[in-house]
């Protein structure tokens, strides 16, 4: 049993318990969701009126940005309030020997620390989701129960389980037969081993929130929708009729028919909390790993999943808590996913401990309404990852290349391997067409230092190492 540090310790013992203060908070994560795949961000192909229901109720973000343009990373930041830097985290895992380290102090564990109830429900992909010929999870990488959750349910991510799958394109289809929840795989006697994955998730998000709802103590529920992210299958009925168009591609039709699926999966759960009396004790948050992949529209922005401009690291935010967060807000302050963990302690009444070293701040004065973070507050922002050379969209990747970015107040900086290419005014330019490397040679060495100096700071290796 993993010896729980002595500040979470002292939170355990002090028996918080539920109060009007100390909301449920739900985390809905999108996966290869880009800037404007929801309706209320101008999608042309499909209606989310679940999803925009989030905003039109509480506040949208127009630049918010994910982490990182691939999944792992992000989703490390978002447990973490960290960059995924810290953890030797540079790419997406890949499902063999990779994982976040078991030192990683997590969101979950902070909340659970403090009298939450936790847990975590669908797309994992920071590793321990393998299993043994019994279908019993093999204890040699941490998984969801050691990053904090008391409960959860995934697929099993295991190679070449999941490569197989993803190729026959049966991922969603045949999700529930493949489905590890609370270290033990799924049974075939199962309800949820027939179902179609969107459904597991969202039906097991719904019957948790029935459950957890009727304890005193809040809950923190982190569900890791796999939509929209590849392989494009078909939805079930009615989303695969309802989203058939005249001159679409059978995969455009796909995506349209899963971003249908999860939006009417997410109003289940937004009507489950009206049902339990619970929706205005509760803050629901939306947004996504990283940008667009191939279905996925970005519209004038540049890049894509895997690469670096914003196409592939701004991503839609929607925050919801009724009677707290006024309604019918829109924000162009800059947010982060780091900063989701900073946010839902506060939202939670947790302190962080100073030897955490967030590079996320909150933002839920912000959200309640109050002034953005101001630029000396948030300091310079940094991005890193390691060079993809493949864009996962229907065109090239933009050139030149890079790996870093550092973005310092409206001044965004691309750089390869610590040196600097490009330099944008992503207010005036944001869809970065005019670069200003040149013209801007004091304000480029200034930046080329602070990346310097974060590229070299200490880091906490990330568990295992590539085959």
């Amino acid at each position: 049993m993993r010896k729980l540090p002595f500040f979470l310790l002292i939170f355990l013992l002090s028996g918080f318990g539920h109060s009007a203060d100390r909301p449920n908070i739900i985390l809905l994560l999108a996966d290869d969701l880009g800037y404007r795949d929801l309706s209320s961000y101008g999608s042309p192909a499909v209606e989310t009126p679940n999803l925009d229901r989030l905003g039109k109720e509480g506040i949208r973000f127009d630049r918010f940005y994910a982490a990182s343009a691939v999944c792992s990373p992000t989703r490390a930041s978002i447990l973490t309030g960290r960059y995924p830097l810290r953890f030797g985290i540079t790419k997406h895992f890949n499902d063999v020997n990779r994982w976040l380290p078991e030192t990683a102090t997590t969101v979950a564990e902070l909340l659970k620390g403090s009298g939450y109830q936790t847990a975590h429900v669908g797309k994992w992909h920071l590793g321990g989701l393998h299993v043994d010929d019994n279908g019993e999870r093999l204890n040699d990488q941490p998984g969801p129960v050691q990053h904090g959750f008391d409960y959860y349910q995934t697929q099993i991510e295991q190679q070449p389980l999941r490569g197989k799958m993803g190729k026959e394109r049966t991922i969603f289809r045949e999700g529930g037969t493949v489905l590890l929840r609370d270290d033990k795989k799924v049974p075939d006697s199962d309800p949820y081993f027939s179902k179609h994955l969107t459904d597991a998730n969202g039906d097991y998000s719904c019957e948790l929130i029935e459950k957890l709802a009727k304890d005193d103590s809040p809950f923190f529920l982190n569900l890791w929708w796999l939509v929209p992210h590849k392989p494009y299958e078909p939805a079930p009925e009615p989303h695969w009729s309802e989203t058939e168009a005249e001159g679409i591609s059978d995969d455009q039709h796909r995506f349209r028919s899963m971003m249908q699926h999860m939006d009417a999966k997410v109003g289940e759960i937004l009507d489950t909390l009206d049902e339990m009396g619970i929706a205005e004790d509760t803050l629901v948050v939306f947004t996504s790993d990283n940008g667009a992949a191939f279905e996925g529209y970005i519209g004038d922005l540049k890049g894509g999943k895997t690469d670096l401009h914003d196409g592939g690291i701004r991503v839609p935010m929607l925050a919801r808590w009724p009677g707290t967060i006024p309604a019918g807000q829109q924000s162009d302050a800059f947010g982060i996913t780091t900063d989701l963990l900073p946010t839902f302690c506060e939202a939670a009444g947790v302190e962080i401990p100073g030897e955490l070293s967030l590079d996320g701040i909150s933002l839920l004065s912000h959200w309640k309404s109050g002034p953005p973070p101001t630029e000396a507050e948030r300091g310079t922002v940094f991005w890193q990852l390691d060079l993809y050379k493949n864009i996962q969209r229907h065109y090239p990747k933009p050139k030149p290349y890079a790996t870093e970015v550092v973005l310092n107040e409206h001044w965004k900086m691309l750089a390869f391997e610590g040196e600097p290419v490009e330099l944008f005014d992503i207010l005036e330019d944001p869809n970065e067409s005019t670069n200003l490397i040149k013209d801007k040679p004091k304000l480029v060495e200034k930046m080329k230092g602070e990346l310097a100096d974060w590229l070299s700071a200490d880091r906490i290796p990330t568990g295992g190492s590539e085959p």
